[in-house]
């Protein structure tokens, strides 16, 4: 895939995202929802960040298995139970983010929602990505 990131000067600086992605190539992933759960189902972690990594761990796992990098995603959305804990943890969920993902970041929305499917879960990550 080629990316190619767009932050238009008339818009906020963006940190930690790219206002938009230009993206080619020739197929698409669409990343189903993933939390903090581990191999047996069961959510894990008991804070954000902790939570933030294992779904993001979980995220990158189903794309590489689907052939593809950090470096192809074009979307990824963030739903916190909290969006207030969220940005509490920016600079943590930014390094988070860095160290498994690097710092090619795809166009991204943070949504606060009352609840997701597993109880326990505090973030979910979905989003798609372009591959070559």
């Amino acid at each position: 895939m080629t990316a190619e990131r767009v932050d238009p000067p008339d818009l906020s600086p963006p940190t930690g995202f790219s206002h938009a992605v230009v993206a080619t190539g020739s197929r698409i992933v669409f990343l189903a929802g993933q939390t903090a759960l581990d191999a047996d189902g069961k959510v894990t972690g008991a804070t954000l960040p902790e939570q933030f990594e294992q779904a993001l761990t979980n995220l990158l796992t189903a794309l590489r298995a689907a052939g593809g990098t950090p470096a192809d995603l074009a979307r990824v959305t963030v739903y916190a139970t909290d969006v207030a804990a969220y940005r509490a943890h920016a600079a943590e969920l930014g390094r988070i983010w860095r160290r498994s993902a690097g710092r090619d970041y795809p166009a991204m929305a943070v949504v606060e929602v009352v609840r997701l499917w597993d109880a326990a879960a505090l973030i979910e990550l979905d989003g798609f990505a372009v591959l070559p």
